[in-house]
Order: C-alpha cells, then structure tokens, then sequence
C-alpha cells in the first residue's frame, strides 16, 4: 500500500472522511406510503437523521413525467390532487420550493429549471418503465407536451 493510500484508510477509519459513498436512497413512490419528513405535494425518500450535519440529502436517480409547467409557485396544488386520482399507484408531485414565505419549503429538484414550477408523476427507476409511463400518459391526451427527466429529490437542510 503506497503512502497516499494508508492516508486515506487512516482518515476513513478515524471517521474524518467516509470510506466509501453510501447509495443514495430510492425514493417513496407509492402515494399511500410517503416517507416521513416531507409535504404532501413533494415526492420523499427516507432521510438519513443520523448523518453529520450537511446542507442537503439526495435520493437516488429516478424518471419523473413532467405533466405541466408554470411560472415559478403559481401551481393550483388542488390540480395535482386530481392528477393524483388518474395514477393511484404513482405519486404526482409538484414544485414549492421557496414559494410560501414563512412556511418552509426545503424541497427541490434536480435537472430542473429553478425558475419554472411543474407537476411531474413518478415514472420509474429505469429507463423502459418510463417509457411505459410516458406512453400511458400520452395516451390520456391531456398533457400536451409532456416529457421525460432523470431526476433526484433534493431535500435541503433548514
């Protein structure tokens, strides 16, 4: 073993730095059974409680339709409600990040524009599950424009 690498093991060992990176978690997809720790409209993943203090956690890749966009929090969360009723074994998820002022919304997206709020539906971890999801969704000839993203949730210390 070389020099840099005894460095690494010792600083692993002595907790300073992580041996190796821990798989990110899936996500709670099934909208009966949400992971505790987040709102109703965000799609959740189980927290890690224990780990030392970080400015975020993030679960592990996943496909989302996106059904619709808007501007930035003008979202009507009582659509995503009936959106929810024509997937019941998919969770629809919407946008809120920084949208509520005062209530804390510490949710948010990846690969997404920061500046646009959506209403996604889960689609899968891989990537023919998604396409099956996409096809279905295309097929209600309802969300015109509907599209296919690799995404994480990004959950955001307070």
């Amino acid at each position: 073993m070389d020099r840099l690498h005894a460095i690494a093991l010792a600083l692993a060992l002595a907790g300073i730095v992580p041996a190796a990176r821990a798989e990110a978690p899936r996500v709670c997809f099934e909208p009966a059974r949400p992971c505790p720790g987040f709102k109703a409209n965000d799609l959740s993943f189980p927290l890690d409680h224990a780990a030392r203090a970080r400015p975020e956690q993030r679960s592990a890749p996943f496909f989302a339709v996106i059904l619709k966009t808007a501007k930035r929090c003008t979202l009507n969360p009582g659509e995503a409600g009936e959106i929810q009723a024509l997937f019941p074994d998919r969770k629809v998820f919407f946008s809120r990040f920084e949208c509520d002022g005062d209530v804390e919304n510490n949710v948010s997206y990846s690969n997404v524009d920061p500046a646009v709020g959506f209403i996604a539906v889960y689609a899968g971890e891989g990537r023919a599950a998604a396409g099956e999801t996409l096809a279905r969704v295309k097929s209600m000839n309802r969300f015109p424009g509907a599209n296919l993203r690799s995404m994480q949730v990004i959950h955001n210390s307070p």
